[in-house]
């Protein structure tokens, strides 16, 4: 049995997986997430900032909510995210659609690659004597 403190209220908890916070805490934050969810949906243009300001959740929160797919900002300058290899600002996720391609194609050609042909003898291999025996 592990037993941690929640990061959150600072309780003991049994901890199995996932992040290091209690059931209470983690049902707290998915309302959290529904209501920011709802605040988005009812005003397109809303940046990060006025989200986090008016529903009262870190940027932080926000921002790995975003990583996660979990939400989805309409405009991409609004969200203050950008992708993790390029730099160019995306409305979710690490990478932008050129990027997940790129990475995507370099991924499947590595997988799809032809092996190697065997590599010739030398003409001392080939010309050494070899018996069967019967």
């Amino acid at each position: 049995m592990d037993v941690r403190n929640c990061r959150s209220c600072k309780r003991l908890f049994n901890y199995l997986t996932g992040p290091v916070m209690c059931q209470a805490c983690k049902e707290k934050l998915e309302e959290k997430f529904q209501e920011v969810k709802e605040y988005i949906r009812n005003n397109d243009m809303a940046t990060i900032a006025s989200v986090s300001e008016e529903c009262d959740v870190a940027v932080k929160q926000l921002k790995q909510w975003v990583r996660e797919e979990r939400l989805v900002f309409s405009n991409e300058e609004c969200s203050g995210i950008v992708c993790e290899n390029c730099g160019k600002p995306i409305s979710t996720g690490r990478f932008c659609s050129g990027c997940k391609n790129n990475l995507q194609n370099s991924l499947s050609s590595a997988l799809h690659k032809q092996p190697e042909k065997k590599i010739e003898k030398s003409v001392k291999d080939r010309e050494k004597m070899r018996f069967l025996k019967s």
